[in-house]
């Protein structure tokens, strides 16, 4: 089963570094015990700014940038950070989303240059047509998180949070298709960490793969679908869930609405659902010390203002 090392993501964190924002924390309010990743402050708005770096330099670098650009599906985030990363090297992009897009996410995405294309009403249809136009146009073809640059980008948050909160014990991640758990989980057993691997339960690739031994097609009907709605888990996260260290848990939407509601009427803070998954199960994780990542803020916050 393919696998990341924890060698590829030190050297994403070279290849990246002055391109990206390093992570703020800020304390909860438990007297230590549990710290928030702010990563919704990065470039973009979300954490896949750092993988999409590391993919187009890391092909800048071996000269395998074509003419025709890139292209990648994505279910808003990746495709954010994938053209704002190709604006950045001067490079075309063009984005494949389903329909079900946020209209915040659509608006930014044409804000970076990027050619938008809306497919379908889910990501792997999207991903199904990003697929064939590659083919046919010879566009690099990027992806929103299975890939190991991809998600050896996402990983280096990691050692970011470590440096902030000496003596960490847990980390707490939603999943989608798995990308910034794969990187994340191989930093953290590096380093001794545990992780709680964090889904909606009608949204649970990486919890199905884990029971069925290898990655599933799963349903997808969630809240937080827009950015946590891939049917299949990436191997990269099959292969790194499997270590001692690691739990997957499922919650339900609505303690994923509380939890970014809570954030919002006790903090000012807006964030989306993918990242308010997290929060969610944060009585479910163990240590001392824990970080919750708050991975993405790409959201309509009108809601919650009402």
């Amino acid at each position: 089963m393919e696998q990341l090392t924890y060698d590829e993501v030190e050297a994403a964190g070279q290849r990246i570094a002055g391109r990206v924002r390093p992570v703020a924390v800020a304390p909860g309010d438990d007297g230590g015990r549990t710290w928030l990743a702010l990563e919704f402050l990065q470039h973009t708005g979300s954490f896949k700014a750092r993988g999409a770096q590391n993919f187009l330099l890391a092909h800048a670098e071996a000269g395998t940038l074509p003419s025709a650009g890139v292209t990648i599906a994505s279910g808003g985030n990746a495709g954010l950070a994938c053209a704002w990363a190709a604006r950045e090297l001067g490079v075309r992009a063009t984005v494949f989303l389903p329909e079900t897009a946020s209209p915040v996410k659509l608006d930014r995405l044409r804000s970076y240059g990027a050619q938008v294309r809306l497919v379908g009403r889910e990501y792997a249809e999207a991903l199904a047509a990003c697929e064939e136009f590659s083919s046919g146009s010879g566009a690099l073809a990027s992806h929103a998180y299975d890939h190991p640059l991809i998600a050896a980008g996402a990983g280096t948050v990691l050692d970011e949070i470590r440096a902030r909160v000496p003596g960490l014990d847990t980390v707490v991640v939603s999943v989608g298709g798995g990308g910034l758990f794969a990187g994340v989980a191989v930093a953290a057993r590096e380093h001794g960490v545990r992780v709680v691997a964090v889904e909606p339960s009608g949204s649970r690739a990486l919890n199905a793969a884990l029971e069925a031994g290898r990655p599933v097609d799963v349903p997808v009907a969630s809240v937080a679908q827009d950015a946590l709605g891939a049917r299949r888990a990436t191997a990269l996260a099959v292969h790194a869930a499997g270590h001692e260290g690691v739990r997957s848990v499922l919650v339900e939407d609505e303690v994923i609405v509380a939890a970014r509601r809570r954030l919002w009427e006790e903090r000012r803070i807006a964030v989306e659902y993918a990242a308010s998954t997290a929060l969610a199960a944060l009585d479910r994780a163990e240590g001392e010390r824990i970080a919750v990542l708050l991975c993405g803020a790409n959201t309509d916050p009108s809601d919650l203002v009402n």
